[in-house]
């Protein structure tokens, strides 16, 4: 075994310590995840999802890429770990999984937004 000094960065988290306690941050994860959706120079979203948000499972909606939602929400569910702003909204998102449509992608690139207005929260 060997002591690899103080943590900093483990799975996507960065840790910092100070006198008032430890801070986790996952800013590198959430700036990558905005890299690679190709919304890192977007427009941000006051908040993770509408108000009084419409989204259900219908059988007229256009359906999208289910691998490419599905690696997205997974995402978003574990970057919720130290983001609660957005746990909310990835529940309602994460319910799509078997069969999302245009509308449930749409609502994912809007957390993908939120999270573009403070990566580092």
């Amino acid at each position: 075994m060997k002591d690899l000094g103080d943590l900093k960065y483990f799975l996507g988290i960065e840790v910092a310590r100070s006198a008032n306690g430890i801070f986790l941050s996952q800013r590198k994860y959430v700036l990558d995840l905005l890299a690679e959706t190709g919304l890192l120079g977007c427009k941000p979203a006051d908040t993770p999802i509408e108000m009084n948000h419409k989204l259900c499972e219908g059988m007229d909606q256009e359906p999208t890429n289910k691998e490419q939602y599905q690696r997205l929400v997974g995402r978003l569910i574990y970057l919720a770990h130290t983001r609660p702003d957005i746990a909310y909204a990835v529940s309602v998102v994460s319910q799509f999984m078997h069969s999302p449509s245009v509308s449930h992608r749409n609502a994912v690139d809007r957390i993908l937004r939120y999270l573009k207005l403070a990566p580092g929260k």
